[in-house]
C-alpha cells in the first residue's frame, strides 16, 4: 500500500508541473495572437508600398500613394487590433449574433434582421462611386490579408475570444463596412422609445397634459396639441393588468396570426441598450475670441462605453493622388476605412447627434379576412414577407416571418409591448431614414481628404444621409462654420403628430412628403457672435420653417457652454478648452438641490441623516469623483422617482426611468397636472414633501447597502466608475476583471464631463456607461500640437500593452498628441507592398 501511495505521490508531483507547464504555454500561444510590432507582407490589388508606422501610444501613422491602398492599411491595422470588435459589428447588423453566443442573443437577432439592415447595406453598394468603391474594397483587402497570413511560429491566428468560442471569421466584404456605419445609426437613434411611450401612456387613459407632465417639451417649443390616440387608433380602453415585469419570462415565443411574431419583452432587453446611447458637445471659436488669432474648435462625443472603444485612433497619408500629400488624423471606426473625426491639411471638424425624428412608427391595420394584406389609403395590400431563420450556437434554428409594409419593417409584436398596447389585429411598423437602400453617408468620407475649406466641408457632406449630425467645423484662414447633415422627413402640414406618436399607417395624411433638401438644413458661416456650440438641443430658431423634432434634450450643457465662454477672463485658447471638457458642475442638480431640500422634513429625521443633509445643502453641485455628495444626491432623485412613479406607471415605469430634471422640478414646484407623488395603494392622499423624505432615508439605506455604513467612505468615483464593457465577455463574472476597462470617473448625466447612469438598472444603478467616447482640442494656428483621446486603449486584444493604457488618460481629461510628422520613435513598422 506505501509503495503505491509513493507511486501516487511521484506522479503528482510529475504531472502538478507538467500541466503548469502545459497552461503557460497556452497562455504563450494565445498571448502571441498580438500582432508583432514589424513586419511585411505582400498583398495582391495593392497598387504600390503601404507603411504602417506605429508610435509609442500604438497609434499608427499609414502612408500610401492613394486612397484606395491607404485604405488597405488601415484595415490591416484594424485587423490586427480590434477584429473581434469589427467581428460583433458586423455580425450584428446581419442578426446574427446567435451563431456566436447562443440562444441569448436570439431576441436581438430577431430585431435586428426584422429591420433589413444588411440588405440595405448591400443595395447601397449601388450608389457609391467610385472612388468610395476602391476604398471599400481597399480595406477589405487590408483586413483579408490580416485574417489569412500564416501566424509567426507558435503563436494563435485570431484573437482570445475566437479562440474561447471556438469561431472562425468570414472574409471582409464591402458591405460589411456599410453594415459598421449603419449599426452607428442604430446606436443614435432617438424618438422611438418616446413615441411608443406617449402610445403607452394614452393606453393607460392619462390626459394630454398628465403625458406632457411625463415628457415635457422644451420651453422654447409650442407643439400643436396632440391628437387623442385611442380615437385616432382604436386603443382599448379597459385596464393594461399585471405587470409584465412579474411574469415568467422563460417563454420566448408565443402563437397569433403571425406565428412566431410575438417574443417575450425581455428578449429586446439589448436592443434597448443599442438604441439612443449618444449625446455629445462641440464648438467653435473664430480668432477674434481666441488668443492665438485663429479658430479654436472642441469635441466630444457621447456614446454607450465599450472595451475595446468605439474609436481606434489614425493617421492616414495619400502621397500621391491629390496635388499635395494629404492627411487625416483622429478617430477611425473600426470596420471601416475612414477618420470620421478630427482633422485634415486645413480643416478641423466635430460631430454631435442633433436627434432628429427621423423614424416614425405606424400602425398598419390587417385584414381579418386575411391575414397576409393590411389597409393604406387605398385598400388592403399584401404585406412583404420572408422566412428566416436564425442559426443558433448549441441550441436548433430558429425560424421567423420577417414582414414589411409600405412604411417599413414589421416590429416583433412583443417590442416595446406593442402587443399589449395596439388594437387586436393590428401591428407595428417602422419607417426610418437609417433603412434607406440609397444610403451615401459612406462618400462624405471618402471626399474628407481633399477638403480644404468651411466652404468645402459643407458642400461635401451632402452625401452624409444617417445619422443627422450637427457638425462644427474650422479652416486655417479663420473661417467658421456649422451645418447639421443628413436626411430629414417632410411631413404634411395637417399631420398633427408630427412624429411624437404612432400614427394610422392608413391614412395618406401622416405619410412622409419626401426630404428636407441640403441646401435648407439649418447651417452657419462666421456668426458675428464668433461661436458656434451644440449639444443636442434645440438648433434652429422658431422661424426656422422645416419641423425636426419636439424630443429635443434639455438645453442645460448648451448653456453652460455658452455661459463659460462668455465669462472667460482673456482669449479662448485650446487649455480653456480642456478646462470646460473637464467640467463636472450640473446646473440640473444645482437647480433641483435646493427644491428638494424644501421638501425635506428634517423633523423626521435622525441626527446622522441630519448630519448628511449638511453635506448635501453645502454641496456645490460639482460631480467631483472623490465626493460623497453627488452620490447621495443621485441616490435620492433616484429613490424620489421611484416612490413617485412606479405606481403610476406600472408596466411602463421602466421604460421611462431614467433622471428627467424637468419632471422632478415641476413635480416639486406644484405644477404638475395631478398629484403623482399620490401613492395609489393607499386610501390617504401623499403629498411630495411625504414621498421625498421617504425617499432620503430609501437612498441612505440603499447605499449602507451596496457601500457600507461609513458614509464617510462614500464616493461618486466608486460607484461611477467608467464601464468599459467587453462583448460577450463583460458580464461573465470570471472574465470580467480581464476583459473590461473600468476606471472611476466624475461627471453626471447633465455635466459637460458627461457621465450617463442607468438608474433603472438595479444592479448597478450608478455605472457611468455613456460618456465621451473622445475627446478632441484643435488650435487651428498649430494642428500638429491638437490633442486626441479616446477611452481604452488602441489594441482589442487584452494581452497588449494598449489595452487600457487610455483609460487613465481619459479620466483625468488628458490627452495625447498625433502630429502629420514622421515619428521619431516607433514602437515598429510594417511594410505592405504589391504582390500577386
Amino acid at each position: 500500500m506505501m509503495r503505491i501511495l509513493k507511486g501516487l505521490i511521484k506522479l503528482i508531483l510529475f504531472l502538478i508541473p507538467l500541466a503548469v507547464m502545459a497552461a503557460g504555454a497556452g497562455m504563450l500561444w494565445v498571448s502571441r495572437s498580438q500582432a508583432p510590432v514589424d513586419g511585411a507582407m505582400q498583398i495582391a490589388g495593392l497598387a504600390g508600398e503601404v507603411t504602417i508606422t506605429r508610435d509609442r501610444n500604438g497609434v499608427p501613422h499609414i502612408k500610401a500613394r492613394t486612397r484606395a491602398d491607404v485604405a488597405a492599411g488601415l484595415g490591416f491595422a484594424h485587423a490586427q487590433e480590434r477584429l473581434w470588435q469589427m467581428e460583433i459589428s458586423r455580425m450584428a447588423g446581419q442578426g446574427r449574433l446567435s451563431e456566436l453566443f447562443g440562444e441569448a442573443t436570439v431576441g436581438s437577432d430577431i430585431w435586428l434582421r426584422t429591420m433589413g439592415i444588411y440588405e440595405a447595406a448591400e443595395a447601397s453598394l449601388r450608389v457609391m462611386d467610385a472612388d468610395t468603391m476602391a476604398m471599400l474594397d481597399g480595406y477589405a483587402r487590408g483586413v483579408n490579408a490580416w485574417m489569412e497570413r500564416t501566424p509567426q511560429v507558435f503563436s494563435a491566428r485570431l484573437p482570445p475570444e475566437y479562440l474561447i468560442l471556438g469561431v472562425k471569421p468570414e472574409p471582409w466584404i464591402a458591405a460589411h463596412t456599410l453594415t459598421a456605419i449603419k449599426m452607428m445609426s442604430i446606436s443614435l437613434a432617438e424618438n422611438l422609445g418616446e413615441e411608443a411611450l406617449r402610445l403607452g401612456f394614452s393606453r393607460m387613459g392619462l390626459s394630454e397634459a398628465e403625458i406632457q407632465d411625463l415628457l415635457p417639451y422644451l420651453d422654447a417649443d409650442i407643439p400643436p396639441p396632440m391628437p387623442d390616440l385611442t380615437r385616432l387608433l382604436g386603443l382599448d380602453t379597459t385596464p393594461l393588468g399585471e405587470d409584465p415585469t412579474t411574469a415568467d419570462a422563460s417563454d420566448v415565443f408565443a402563437e397569433d396570426a403571425f406565428a412566431g411574431d410575438v417574443f417575450a419583452e425581455d428578449a429586446f432587453a439589448a436592443i434597448d441598450g443599442m438604441l439612443a446611447t449618444g449625446a455629445s458637445n462641440n464648438w467653435v471659436l473664430s480668432g477674434a475670441r481666441t488668443a492665438s488669432g485663429l479658430p479654436v474648435l472642441a469635441n466630444d462625443p457621447h456614446l454607450g462605453l465599450s472595451a475595446p472603444s468605439v474609436w481606434y485612433l489614425a493617421h492616414l497619408e495619400v502621397t500621391h493622388e491629390f496635388d499635395e500629400p494629404r492627411h487625416l488624423i483622429g478617430p477611425s471606426l473600426p470596420g471601416t476605412p475612414y477618420v470620421l473625426l478630427g482633422r485634415g491639411n486645413d480643416i478641423a471638424w466635430g460631430f454631435t447627434n442633433t436627434a432628429t425624428d427621423a423614424q416614425d412608427v405606424f400602425v398598419e391595420r390587417i385584414n381579418p379576412d386575411n391575414p397576409d394584406e393590411y389597409l393604406t389609403p387605398t385598400g388592403w395590400t399584401q404585406f412583404g414577407q420572408a422566412e428566416e431563420i436564425i442559426r443558433v450556437r448549441g441550441g436548433e434554428n430558429t425560424v421567423f416571418t420577417r414582414r414589411w409594409t409600405r412604411h417599413g419593417p414589421v416590429f416583433p409584436a412583443g417590442y416595446k409591448k406593442f402587443d399589449k398596447l395596439l388594437p387586436d389585429n393590428t401591428v407595428a411598423a417602422l419607417q426610418w431614414v437609417a433603412l434607406a437602400h440609397d444610403d451615401t453617408t459612406a462618400m462624405a468620407g471618402t471626399r474628407l481628404f481633399d477638403m480644404r475649406t468651411v466652404d468645402d466641408f459643407q458642400a461635401g457632406f451632402e452625401a452624409f444621409l444617417t445619422p443627422m449630425q450637427s457638425m462644427v467645423v474650422a479652416d486655417t484662414t479663420g473661417n467658421i462654420g456649422f451645418v447639421a447633415a443628413g436626411r430629414v422627413p417632410l411631413r404634411d402640414p395637417a399631420n398633427r403628430l408630427m412624429g411624437r406618436a404612432p400614427a394610422p399607417g392608413w391614412n395618406a395624411i401622416y405619410d412622409w412628403r419626401g426630404y428636407v433638401p441640403y441646401k435648407d438644413l439649418p447651417r452657419q458661416t462666421n456668426p458675428e457672435s464668433g461661436l458656434i456650440a451644440t449639444a443636442n438641443t434645440k438648433i434652429v430658431g422658431p422661424d426656422y420653417p422645416v419641423h425636426l423634432t419636439f424630443d429635443w434634450e434639455s438645453s442645460d450643457r448648451q448653456n453652460r457652454i455658452e455661459a463659460l465662454i462668455d465669462s472667460a477672463e482673456g482669449k479662448h485658447s485650446a487649455a480653456t478648452s480642456r478646462q470646460m471638457q473637464a467640467d463636472v458642475f450640473s446646473p440640473v442638480f444645482a437647480r433641483l438641490k435646493p427644491r428638494m431640500l424644501k421638501a425635506l422634513d428634517r423633523a423626521v429625521l435622525s441626527q446622522s441623516d441630519l448630519a448628511l443633509v449638511e453635506q448635501i445643502s453645502a454641496w456645490d453641485a460639482g460631480m467631483a469623483r472623490d465626493r460623497m455628495e453627488p452620490l447621495l444626491f443621485v441616490a435620492w432623485v433616484r429613490q424620489t422617482m421611484i416612490k413617485t412613479f412606479e405606481d403610476d406607471l406600472g408596466m411602463l415605469f421602466r421604460d421611462w426611468f431614467k433622471i428627467r430634471s424637468k419632471v422632478v422640478e415641476r413635480l416639486l414646484d406644484g405644477t404638475t397636472a395631478r398629484n403623482w407623488c399620490d401613492d395609489k395603494a393607499t386610501e390617504a392622499e401623499e403629498s411630495c414633501e411625504a414621498i421625498v423624505t421617504e425617499a432620503f432615508a430609501a437612498a441612505i439605506s440603499d447605499l449602507t447597502a451596496r457601500y457600507g455604513e461609513d458614509a464617510s467612505k462614500w464616493r461618486w468615483g466608486q460607484a461611477h466608475y467608467a464601464k468599459g464593457k467587453h462583448s460577450p465577455f463583460g458580464e461573465v463574472a470570471a472574465l470580467r476583471r480581464f476583459f473590461n476597462v473600468e476606471v472611476e470617473s466624475g461627471g453626471g448625466p447633465f455635466t459637460l464631463d458627461r457621465g450617463r447612469t442607468q438608474i433603472q438598472d438595479d444592479d448597478d444603478p450608478y455605472a457611468n456607461t455613456n460618456a465621451a467616447s473622445y475627446r478632441g482640442i484643435f488650435d487651428m494656428a498649430d494642428l500638429d500640437r491638437a490633442t486626441y483621446i479616446q477611452t481604452t486603449g488602441q489594441s482589442g486584444n487584452l494581452f497588449s500593452g494598449h489595452y487600457s493604457d487610455f483609460a487613465p488618460l481619459w479620466a483625468d481629461v488628458n490627452s495625447i498628441e498625433i502630429p502629420a510628422t514622421d515619428v521619431s520613435d516607433p514602437e515598429g513598422v510594417w511594410a505592405l507592398s504589391p504582390g500577386s
